[in-house]
């Protein structure tokens, strides 16, 4: 099987796990304030559509996507239109959201499995092939799900599918310095993650000078900056790694203030 088809299995699977958490909520649970300031469980699904409903567009269209980018960022005098957009999906009926999230996350499937090999996809960050695009949406999927389960005070279990999420965090380590306006380390660190099953999820050089260690839970929760470094079990050894996970972050577009120290104690 194609690597692509196997990124879109755990797309969907991360998707309807979502799904089956939102789907019986009565709407008050769904305007229930989430750890993102003003946005409620059903901005977040919103965004999600969103996000799924334009990355098909720049699978299939990449000229019309950046056009549709452009306007967007002109209209709203910056990156704000991610707030306006995910406000008016909020204010969809229940059920007519997560409709809309249901047919966009499958039509994104069908654009993904489309893309030719190689080819480059316009985004709001760096361009991306069909392959990273996929495991972008299983992050973006994953950490805004983490949202809505904190705001209903729920629990879920962690998966392998963190592999990918880890994996993206591992890969966007310069992109965190470059974002800030700091220069980036000149060599790599040696990543050692233990996974939900128990086994270690390794990158970099075995003898890297310096090194980042803990738990792949943890450490997703950091880089999608769900969590505060402080509550979550995440080591460096070495300067640049101890100055990295200060700054991490795997998603694109401006740095995010992150969560509290203590706030989910």
């Amino acid at each position: 099987m194609a690597v692509i088809d196997d990124l879109l299995q755990d797309l969907h699977a991360e998707s309807e796990a979502l799904d089956a958490l939102v789907a019986p909520l009565d709407a008050a649970a769904w305007r229930a304030p989430t750890p993102a300031p003003g946005w409620t469980v059903a901005h977040q699904i919103a965004h999600l559509a969103w996000t799924d409903e334009v990355a098909a567009l720049a699978a299939r269209d990449p000229d019309e996507f950046t056009a549709y980018l452009t306007r967007a960022l002109q209209a709203a005098g910056g990156a704000g239109f991610v707030d306006d957009v995910a406000a008016e999906g909020a204010r969809l009926e229940p059920a007519d959201l997560l409709a809309k999230w249901r047919s966009d996350r499958a039509d994104l499937a069908a654009a993904l499995a489309a893309v030719p090999s190689g080819q480059k996809l316009p985004w709001f960050g760096p361009p991306m092939g069909a392959a990273t695009m996929a495991t972008a949406r299983i992050m973006e999927t994953w950490a805004h799900g983490q949202d809505v389960y904190d705001a209903l005070g729920a629990t879920r279990e962690p998966t392998a599918r963190l592999r990918h999420i880890a994996h993206l965090g591992v890969r966007t380590r310069d992109f965190a310095f470059v974002q800030r306006g700091m220069p980036a380390p000149g060599a790599e660190f040696r990543i050692e993650l233990t996974a939900p099953a128990g086994e270690l999820w390794t990158w970099g050089p075995e003898d890297a000078a310096q090194r980042v260690t803990g738990p792949a839970h943890d450490f997703c929760l950091l880089v999608a900056q769900r969590r505060h470094h402080d509550d979550l079990a995440v080591r460096a050894d070495g300067p640049d790694a101890e100055a990295w996970l200060a700054i991490a972050q795997v998603f694109a577009g401006p740095s995010g203030s992150g969560r509290e120290k203590g706030q989910f104690a």
